[in-house]
Formats: C-alpha cells, structure tokens, sequence
C-alpha cells in the first residue's frame, strides 16, 4: 500500500517541507502489540525505525519513540473526565520529509481515531526521548527544547532544529473528523476525533540487523519475540527497549547477549560486546547508559563544552563485572575464531578517535576488576566489598531509589559478579587468548584471578546469609499476607517448620542486612558451581508459594519485602517498579541458571530432584504469561482464587510504565523449556508478519 502524500508535494508548513517519496508497500519490519492502555505499533524499514505508542485512559497520549537519537515526539493531552480509546486505522508507515532548508528527515505516518469528544493540548515535545521521559514522570524538560505550536487551518505542528543547528524534528498532527478550536480539538456530533500523525527525526539513522544476521537456526520461533528483537537490534548497538530507552544500556546488552548467546549468530554477539567494548572508560569501567544527539548537546552546554558527542554513565557497578564472564562464555566456548576477532579493530565511543584492538579494551577492564576485588580477597570484611558510588542510591540492575532498600553492598555484585569476573579472567589467561594485549605486570596479576575468585566465593556470601525461625517467619507471612489480601496457607505450608533461610538483598552502609527475598540467587545459577547445600537453600527460597517466597501464578516476583519493617514494605509493593513485581528476563535467568545446573553431574539426587521440580513450576508460570513474555515488567493482582498477571503502568498507583519492547525479555528466544514440558512450537500471538519483508499489520 503506498502513501498518499496529504498535501501537495513541495509543500511548507511550520518550515517543514512534506513532498518525499512515498515509503514501500511491505516494509522489512511492521508489527502492533496492545499492553493495557497502550496500543504500540512498530515499523522498521531502511532509514526508518520508529515506535508509535496511543495511550487510552484518562491521560491520552500520542508517543513516537526513534532509535536514531534516542529522539521522539510527543503530545499529551488534559485529563479527561471519562476514559477514552484509541482505535489505530492506518499503522505507521515510513516516509521521509525535507525541512525547510532541503535537509532530509525520516519518520512515519499513521492514522488513529479516539471516541472523545474533546482533547485540549496539554503539551507537545519534539526532542530526546530522555526529556519525554521526565515530562512523563516528573511534567519537567529543558526550556532549550521548548517549540511553540503552529496552528493552521486543520493542523497543528511542533518543528524545530535540533540544538546545534543540525536536522531536526516533527510531530504534525492533521484533524480528519473534529476541529481544531483554541488549543483543543473537538469531535463532530456523534463522531470520534481522527487524526492523521506524522512524526519524524533528523538525528542519524542506526543499521538494522536483518533476522539472518541476527539469529541461528536454534532460536525458537516465536515471531512477537523475534520482532522486538530485531527492532531493538542494530549494527552499533543492541537497544534496551522501546519506548523509553531507545539506546545503549551497558548491563542490558550484557545479559540480553549472554542469555540469547545460544542462539545468536557470532557477529550478533560481537556485536554486543562491541558495544560494550567501546564505551569503556580509560580505567576499564563499563559504561551503564548513553547520553546521545540532543540530550548529549544539553549536558555539554550546562558544563559550558561544545559538540554532541556521547554523554556516558559510569555510576552503575554490576556491569563492570558482567563482561568478563560474558565474554569468556563467547570466546572460549562458541567464538568460531576468538584470537582473530580479538585482533579486530576497535573504534571508541568514551575516547572519540580513538582506535584499539577488542583484546586490547577487554585487558583493561579485566585490570580494573583485579584491582577493585584484590582488597577484600586479602582482609575480607564488609567495608571492603564492592559498594554503590558515593552519593547513589543504587548500582545494580534495581536501578530505582529504593531498589534494594536502602542497601549500599548488593549482593549479586557481591557475591556472584566479582568472583565470577575473577574466574573468568582466569579462564582467559589460562587458554592464552590475551597474550598479545598482556604487560608483565597484567600476567602477574591475572595469575592471582584464581585465588583471588576462591576468596570471594568463600567470604563474601556468609555475609548476606539470614536466618529466620519458623514461627517468627509464619507470624511475619500471615500479617503481610492479610495486608495484601491474599492467601498466606499455601506459604505457610511450604515453610514447614524449618527456618526461612535466605539471602539479604544488600548490606546497608553499616553491614546490617536488607530483608528482603529475591531473585538474584538467579545470577549464582548462571555464572556460579553453588554446592548442593547452596543450591537447596538458594532454591527453596525462591520457589515457595508467595508471600512465604517469590512464586505466585503470574510469574516469579522479583522482591518480597514480608520480612522487612512496614516502611520497607511500603517501597517494595505491586506497584513499584522494582518491588514484588514480575520481571521477564529474571524468570529467563533463573531458567538458564537451572539449566546449567542440570547440566553438572555431581550433584545428589535428592538436589537434583529439587531443581526439577523449580525448573518445571518456573515454565509452568513462564508458559502461562507468554502474552507478556516480551515486555519489561508486569505486576498482578488477586482475584477469582489466583494471581492474575496486570500491565505495569496500568494502574494509576504505578510509578512507571512498562517498555512494550525490552532486550532482555526477548531471550526466550534461547532460553526454553525441557522437551518434556515444552508446548506445541507455533509462532505466539502477534500482529506482524515473519519475515524479512512482513507484511504491514492490520489495525486492530
């Protein structure tokens, strides 16, 4: 279906001049998806990559989200009186635009209706999707970016050049059945309002990794998965997710390539840790976010510099010890020539112009991970484990405020990452891969990486181990239990009456243990060799019924505060963002750590046992969601006698709202279920077509 151009062509609205070829009739990529209150609609062709979101409800909203940039568009609405629905006619297609001054600009038209009878303009934004970010969390942006709207006749457009002068960006929104009144448009009696919405970005086009390039012949073939992933998949970067974090997100490219590694094609992969590689600072750290186009331009203005080049965040911790043993896992186990793409070459991102050899960047951050682990490997205590960045309230992947209470010494840093950053450094040295990119100084050190990871794996996790007398344990789950509502005889019936041992999410500045349950015993599945004795306790913990552990019908939660004081269980609820909430890619974590565990051959029977019984409730759960397998995040609620999976950011109590496309969550593509359980291998639900060249979607 081509388009058909809405004004003549050449001509000029607002100093955008419309009158570009049309797009094509198919393009690589189309796709919808509907999460709560959102209608997401996904186009990917040549120059064009780009997210239309439709927000239903009583805050309407318009959203599109480019990766070029990380820059999008947006309008939002007054709040109305009475909920009201989007219905998307015409899917986003893609098109390119000239501005006024002959400068090519790509985006997407689309066509929608909603049954209001009345939106009043509340606010339009066409920038970096960070300051989209804050207006939507915090209703604040930079004034910098601030651009009048033009009104004329049936049309309202937001234009502007980017900061520095560069092409720019678009959001025109044309009334089909309405009209436009003041800043609102009103419906004809009896009539929705529809709307024709044309977005678009001058910020540079990034280059889509086609499914062949991307995945072998052993993903799985579920198509909603393999459509978020291609979307997300690029030659420069992998992208966290969509709509709001359209760029390179350190810690998410690491496990989303270490989970999928099985069934990613070797320039995929080298692709992420490329990524990864070329962000690190001078020191060897990994880079946890990107600052990009119009947000990097911004930040250098306040510290009075010029350009545009990437803004880099260095105040996470955990991915700092996540590329080694990622890393490792590739080049010594699938890389087809690991000493060959060692000694590629390597543009940097954190040094502009700077040109390195892979080895030579993954020396240096190995340096730095022998360096900070060598203090606590020679006088454990607390004090000398790996903390949160002074003045941050977290360093890890619950990267919210309160993601882990208030806790300043995580415990998957602690007492997984760093030991498994030492063992694989060790691994690496040992097979003599780095021998070209090694000082005499570098084979010292990593010639301690082994004794070094056998005093951490000895040390640091006691620190975290909790105990918790049974009936201390059963008065705490029957009051949260009555608290929220929901059953607590299924929990305390698997607590028995033993003890509820567990590990404490962190440490706080002084040592004292957070209490809170957890899923990031996931990560000591997947990159650690626990005892027995480990593995019972770890798994048992995770795997009761809720509120006595972390399972419930919707999925695996990540966080369980019912141990915690009541001012804790306020920061952990269903509606936080990193609370007793189920995360996708932890339930795919904690399957691939079970997994590997079922691999070993010196376990007992009776903990093997144990780990079959997780593995198959873990799918059964995993399989029940698979609706929502691919979105960040979902929460629940309790009715009819079960756990009901919620769309995160559905509620009006939600801190947040869940990325409809996330990285991470699309790793069932290699994560998947024992043959014994696994279901019939039919494509899931989704709107897209398979495909290189699918078919656009049909509106829904």
């Amino acid at each position: 279906m081509g388009w058909e151009v809405p004004r003549a062509a050449g001509a000029l609205l607002g100093g955008v001049l419309l009158g570009a070829a049309p797009p094509p009739a198919t393009p690589e990529l189309a796709y919808q998806l509907v999460e709560g209150r959102n209608i997401n609609a996904f186009v990917r062709d040549g120059p064009v990559a780009a997210h239309l979101l439709l927000r239903s409800g009583l805050d309407p909203r318009i959203l599109i989200a480019f990766p070029a940039g990380n820059s999008g568009v947006a309008l939002w609405f007054d709040r109305v009186a009475a909920p009201v629905t989007w219905r998307l006619e015409q899917p986003p297609l893609p098109l390119a635009v000239n501005d006024a001054r002959g400068r090519s600009l790509h985006g997407v038209r689309a066509v929608a209706s909603v049954d209001a009878a009345r939106l009043a303009v509340k606010q339009g934004l066409v920038t970096n999707v960070r300051y989209l970010r804050d207006y939507q969390a915090i209703a604040k942006f930079p004034p910098e970016v601030s651009v009048a709207p033009r009104i004329s006749g049936d049309t309202i457009e937001w234009a502007r050049d980017r900061l520095d002068g560069a092409p720019g960006y678009l959001l025109r929104v044309r009334v089909l059945s309405g009209r436009i009144a003041g800043q609102a448009i009103t419906a004809q009696a009896g009539q929705p309002i529809r709307l024709e919405m044309i977005g678009a970005t001058g910020d540079p086009p990034l280059t889509g990794l086609t499914e062949g390039e991307l995945l072998s012949a052993r993903a799985a073939p579920d198509q909603a998965a393999r459509n978020a992933l291609r979307f997300l998949s690029y030659r420069e970067k992998f992208l966290a997710g969509s709509w709001r974090f359209n760029t390179y997100f350190g810690r998410d490219t690491l496990m989303s390539v270490r989970l999928l590694m099985p069934a990613l094609q070797p320039a995929a992969i080298e692709a992420g840790l490329n990524a990864v590689l070329a962000r690190l600072n001078p020191t060897g750290e990994v880079a946890h976010e990107e600052g990009i186009a119009e947000f990097a331009i911004m930040e250098k203005r306040r510290a009075s510099e010029r350009g545009n080049a990437a803004e880099l965040d260095y105040f996470m911790v955990d991915d700092d010890y996540m590329l080694a043993p990622v890393a490792a896992a590739y080049l010594l186990d699938r890389a087809p020539d690991a000493r060959a793409y060692l000694a590629r070459g390597l543009t940097s991102v954190a040094v502009p112009d700077r040109q390195e050899k892979v080895g030579a960047a993954l020396v240096r951050n190995l340096r730095f991970v022998l360096a900070q682990a060598r203090p606590f490997a020679q006088a454990p205590a607390v004090e000398r484990l790996i903390a949160f960045k002074p003045g941050r309230a977290a360093g890890q992947w619950r990267d919210s405020n309160d993601g882990v209470g208030g806790g300043r010494y995580a415990y998957d840093v602690n007492a997984v990452l760093v030991p498994a950053a030492l063992d694989a450094a060790a691994r690496l040295y040992a097979a003599g891969l780095l021998d070209p990119y090694l000082s005499a100084d570098d084979r010292q050190a990593l010639g301690e990486a082994a004794r070094l990871a056998k005093a951490w794996r000895e040390a640091a996790p006691p620190l975290f181990a909790q105990s918790v007398p049974a009936a201390e344990a059963a008065s705490a789950i029957r009051g949260y239990a009555a608290r929220l509502g929901v059953p607590a005889a299924p929990a305390l019936a698997a607590l028995g009456a033993g003890p509820l041992d567990y590990h404490a999410i962190a440490l706080d500045a002084d040592g004292k243990p957070v209490p809170i349950l957890h899923s990031d015993e996931g990560f000591a599945l997947l990159f650690a060799r626990p005892s027995a004795g480990e593995l019972d306790r770890a798994v048992t913990a995770m795997m009761r019924p809720f509120p006595a552990g972390l399972m419930t019908d919707a999925g695996l939660l990540v966080a369980n505060p019912v141990l915690a004081p009541a001012a804790l269980q306020a920061k952990f609820t269903p509606a936080a963002y990193h609370g007793a909430v189920v995360w996708s890619w932890q339930q795919a974590l904690l399957a691939a750590g079970l997994e590997r565990q079922l691999a070993r051959t010196d376990l007992p029977p009776a903990t093997r046992a144990r780990l079959r019984d997780a593995q198959a409730k873990l799918w059964r759960v995993i399989l029940a969601a698979r609706a929502v397998a691919n979105s960040e995040l979902w929460s629940w609620r309790y009715a009819g006698g079960r756990y009901q999976v919620v769309a995160f950011g559905a509620g009006r109590q939600d801190v947040d709202e869940s990325n409809a496309a996330q990285l991470w969550s699309t790793v069932y593509l290699a994560v998947r279920p024992p043959a014994a359980i696994r279901p019939p291998e039919t494509p899931s639900p989704s709107t897209g077509q398979g495909g290189d060249r699918a078919k656009a979607p049909r509106p829904r």
